[in-house]
């Protein structure tokens, strides 16, 4: 896909040791028209069991440290602090458009970085909600309407007695 509203999330400690990398959780802005719908908006989500052997879902990809300065620059000013739930700084959410392509060493899509330019949308402390409450949003449309299809009555087929239709006997002569 070409031209994609994108939201990258990057945690700061979400980097390799040597620094040389770092795991960003991209994902399509939900206000792309393209998008409308969706129930999972990651470019990239993998199911995993954690250490306390519930199911989670990993959605970061990596990305190298000029990859990021180049979703960073495409960004510009259009960033917003990543805070926890005591509101400290753990990462930085940055508003971007970019290409993506399929993942070669991994599943999902990635950003073609080459291609980063501005956003058509703005980055606020409310974006990362918007993310959630529209896939929220979606899953539940389609949970109803998968419900409203199983609980639909199955059609009724009437079938018509064939009566059986009298003919003459042809005549002969």
């Amino acid at each position: 896909m070409q031209g994609v509203n994108l939201l990258a999330k990057v945690l700061d400690k979400s980097t390799t040791r040597d620094g040389k990398t770092h795991y960003v959780d991209v994902q399509v802005d939900a206000r792309d028209p393209r998008v409308r719908g969706q129930t999972n908006l990651h470019l990239k989500s993998e199911p995993v069991q954690g250490a306390d052997g519930k199911r989670r879902f990993n959605n970061d990809l990596p990305y190298s440290v000029r990859q990021l300065q180049e979703m960073a620059e495409a960004a510009g000013e259009n960033h917003e602090p990543v805070l926890n739930k005591d509101g400290q700084k753990i990462g930085t959410l940055y508003g971007f458009k970019s290409d993506v392509m399929p993942a070669m060493r991994a599943t999902g899509l990635v950003v073609k970085t080459k291609s980063a330019q501005p956003s058509d949308f703005r980055v606020d402390d409310k974006t990362l909600d918007n993310q959630f409450d529209s896939m929220r949003a979606a899953r539940e449309a389609r949970n109803k309407a998968t419900a409203a299809q199983a609980s639909a009555p199955a059609a009724e087929q009437t079938v018509e007695a064939v009566q059986p239709v009298a003919m003459d006997e042809p005549a002969v002569g």
